[in-house]
């Protein structure tokens, strides 16, 4: 419900709207709560040959609801949105999973694959008329230089079936004549893609990986025309040469600016971002866990990359108990029974866990079972099996640098992303076009800025010299300045925490400043503010304990003491 409702897909740029039989706009949480026990959900994808001809979208689909409920003889619980995204307006349908009686709805395969095609194939040359032949003719021609997909390749195959495509006999008849002038129009394509060859005059074999190929070349198109919009939406013109797709974590971080946000598809949870990076390149960022970028907006500032992945402490285990290579479960249990630190006390699951690392890297050929109290582990066990993961590991580590644009960090109170780059010392990253280019030029205003406001001195000979201590000056200007402002709307007064202080209280609430996100705390005398952790997260509404430690805190957290961040 989410990814068809998103951003950007209306025939305006807006949100999709929801809307169902008898409402143009549909309660979706209602239609949600209304299917929560249904068995299972249908959904459906309608994408009429010739939808941007469609006068009324909403309409039509409409109709064709009306005629699926006559085949079906009962009423369907369904809403729909309208996407005018890609280059073929279509149409999102979701059905609950109960017909009007409240039992399962069943739907018969065949009708699922071809009926509701034939529906809707009618009503559209309902609406527009037949296709002529010179609109057919028209249409396929079109498809034969198309890096996709095509319903001329989807020919050329059932055709083939098998064994190789045989077009040494010509029909006689005009229509048969033109269509196999198309088919070896379309083959010299695929030749010159690698994906047919021609064995003998008029035999072809078709290659193994032709329509999965023209699948993800179609995807790779649709991906660039939705970067491409997200870039208009904000103004900016970019290259398509400088566009990258990232079917898995970067091995270099991309840095840069967040320009689009969205669900990958229907059937997952996780996110896509477009990223305006500052080596002048525009990013296709998918797989992302939407459970670390909730706050992530458009134009906040993002570093992705893989994520980290260290040694386990399940492997650093079996490798100390490892004998002369030969991992001896049994030998482990006495072990930890011995140490009795196993959490709960539950030794035989302890060991589970082992055997069950043990079985994963055994399937990667990294470790070889004996028998079950017996695996013999490698030489180099430990860098093969972190190699493992990081092979595996295909989700995407993004660190949020700063939740401001850059036109807001120009002229911030408080630390921001480009006060750290004025300040550091690091490599010459930015790229002089694209987004690299306005991070430079935004970098001039803020340090124009910082001399105005006496934080920053320029020499004549152009050298600068900065405040010392700028970032934690400007952090500290920030939080004593928003906690006088929020004290004015407290009962208590507000006290700016000093370093190596006890703070104790209430995690109250969060605040997000342009130095970054703090927790408010507050006690039975006062409040203050502290730089937030995810670790404290849970901790909302509840007493907790910490030591301001050099701009972070060290949480004492329950049985988690001296926790430091």
């Amino acid at each position: 419900m989410r990814y068809i409702q998103r951003d950007g897909t209306s025939r305006d740029g807006e949100r999709g709207r929801l809307y169902s039989a008898t409402q143009d706009h549909a309660d979706g949480a209602d239609f949600l709560d209304r299917g929560k026990d249904d068995r299972h959900q249908f959904r459906v994808i309608v994408s009429p040959e010739d939808g941007a001809e469609l006068g009324d979208l909403t309409g039509f689909t409409r109709d064709l609801m009306s005629k699926l409920e006559a085949d079906l003889g009962t009423k369907l619980d369904w809403v729909a949105v309208n996407h005018f995204n890609t280059g073929h307006p279509h149409v999102h349908v979701i059905i609950n999973g109960r017909d009007e009686l409240g039992e399962d709805l069943v739907i018969n395969g065949d009708y699922m694959a071809h009926g509701i095609r034939e529906r809707a194939s009618e009503l559209v040359t309902l609406e527009l008329g037949p296709v002529t032949e010179l609109e057919q003719r028209r249409k396929l021609t079109a498809e034969i230089d198309q890096d996709r997909f095509t319903r001329i390749d989807r020919a050329l195959i059932a055709e083939a079936g098998e064994g190789p495509l045989d077009l040494r006999h010509a029909p006689a008849d005009p229509r048969g004549i033109a269509d196999h002038a198309l088919r070896l129009a379309r083959l010299g394509k695929l030749k010159r893609m690698g994906l047919a060859t021609e064995q003998a005059p008029g035999r072809w074999e078709l290659s193994e990986r032709l329509e999965p190929t023209l699948r993800e070349l179609g995807e790779r198109g649709d991906i660039i025309k939705t970067m491409q919009r997200a870039l208009q939406a904000e103004g900016v013109e970019r290259d398509p040469a400088s566009f990258q797709i990232h079917d898995i974590a970067p091995a270099t971080p991309i840095l840069g600016r967040v320009i689009d946000k969205h669900l990958s598809d229907e059937l997952g949870e996780n996110l896509t971002l477009i990223i305006d990076g500052i080596d002048g390149r525009t990013h296709h960022v998918a797989g992302v866990d939407p459970a670390g970028v909730e706050n992530i907006g458009i134009g906040s500032i993002v570093e992705a990359g893989s994520a980290e992945v260290g040694r386990r402490p399940a492997d650093r285990a079996i490798s100390d108990m490892a004998e002369n290579g030969v991992y001896r479960p049994s030998r482990h249990l006495e072990q930890a029974r011995f140490d009795g630190r196993v959490p709960s006390g539950d030794y035989d699951g302890f060991i589970d866990a082992h055997v069950r690392r043990l079985e994963a890297l055994r399937r990667a050929g990294i470790v070889e079972r004996i028998d079950a109290d017996h695996w013999r582990l490698p030489d180099d066990f430990a860098s093969r099996a972190a190699a493992y993961d990081l092979g595996r590991n295909r989700q995407l580590n993004i660190r949020v640098l700063s939740n401001f644009d850059l036109e807001s960090q120009i002229g911030a109170e408080g630390a921001t992303w480009l006060d750290r780059r004025l300040v550091s010392r690091g490599p010459a990253d930015l790229v002089a076009a694209g987004f690299g280019q306005e991070v430079q030029q935004a970098m001039d205003r803020r340090r124009e800025h910082l001399i105005g406001q006496g934080d920053a001195t320029r020499y004549p000979d152009g050298r600068m010299l900065y405040r010392r201590n700028l970032v934690a000056t400007l952090e500290q200007r920030e939080v004593i300045s928003t906690g006088s402002a929020l004290a004015a709307s407290r009962a208590l007064p507000f006290r700016a925490a000093a370093d190596g202080e006890t703070v104790q209280g209430v995690f109250k609430q969060t605040v997000q400043l342009s130095s970054g996100k703090f927790a408010l705390v507050e006690n039975a005398h006062e409040f203050t503010l502290v730089p937030w952790r995810p670790v404290i997260d849970n901790q909302l509404g509840r007493e907790v304990m910490g030591v301001v430690q050099g701009g972070s805190v060290s949480w004492q957290l329950g049985r988690k003491r001296g926790l430091g961040l």
